[in-house]
């Protein structure tokens, strides 16, 4: 063989060597890797720092996020308040690393620290709001992506449940994930959002989820249908995963999205 046709063949054979594997991973499905989300809940007394923060996350925090890789950002006043409304954001991250480059590019942006400075730089006196309750939460192996819903008219349902230890709480996810639970709730119209476990937050060990509804009738109808599936009177009928065992306390906040929330 000559030696430039040598060469050539060499070159080619390394080069698909090194190019068709690349190409095949490339065209492989990305793995499913679980998001995180922030949940915050801001406590509001009067209708002027409701103003303020609204302000803030529609016109600023939002537009901010999508820029950064944040794909949805739900923003939701209570469905029915006992007094002035409480605000709840939900921020979905694609991953822990995500969350912190997102927080650091926030407090490093000297252009967003001008534009939010009445809700960012809000006086003592007359603060933007009372406080802020916020949790980390890890996406189920089963949903480890949010679901956005159509966007139309309708009413959310935040659900919490707490467990007493957090061998109980771990067991209460696996009934989600590995038994089924997750696919009871899709099968019958619940449309979720999201699945979480609280990792960072308050009232731990807990997870949370959202689910949605076209309005309260429709919210009593899929309760109904779902305490008489028989795939959940199956899961629920296995001793280990008894409430009784797992659950200590369940809290349902129903919520209504903002014209501005991206969920």
């Amino acid at each position: 063989m000559k030696r430039r046709s040598f060469v050539k063949s060499t070159l080619l054979t390394g080069v698909t060597a090194t190019v068709l594997p690349a190409m095949s991973k490339a065209t492989e499905p990305a793995p499913k890797t679980a998001e995180y989300y922030e949940l915050r809940v801001y406590s509001l007394k009067n209708v002027e720092q409701q103003k303020i923060v609204e302000d803030y996350w529609r016109d600023i925090a939002i537009p901010a996020l999508n820029n950064l890789g944040v794909k949805h950002v739900g923003v939701f006043n209570e469905f029915k308040p006992d007094a002035q409304t409480r605000l709840f954001v939900l921020i979905q991250f694609n991953s822990l690393n995500h969350f912190s480059t997102v927080t650091e590019s926030f407090d490093s942006d000297t252009k967003l620290q001008t534009k939010g400075a009445a809700y960012l730089n809000a006086p003592a006196a007359a603060p933007a709001y009372e406080r802020i309750e916020s949790s980390l939460l890890k996406a189920f192996v089963h949903m480890p992506h949010l679901e956005a819903p159509e966007n139309k008219t309708r009413i959310f349902e935040l659900r919490q449940y707490q467990s007493a230890t957090e061998a109980a709480g771990k067991k209460k996810i696996e009934m989600f994930n590995d038994e089924g639970e997750i696919d009871v709730f899709k099968r019958l119209g619940f449309k979720p959002v999201f699945w979480g476990e609280t990792v960072i937050g308050p009232q731990r060990p807990n997870l949370t989820y959202m689910i949605t509804f076209d309005d309260l009738e429709a919210k009593s109808a899929h309760w109904k249908a779902f305490g008489s599936d028989p795939e959940w009177k199956k899961i629920s009928a296995v001793p280990e995963y008894a409430d009784a065992l797992l659950v200590s306390k369940i809290t349902s906040t129903m919520l209504a999205p903002t014209i501005y929330s991206q969920i």
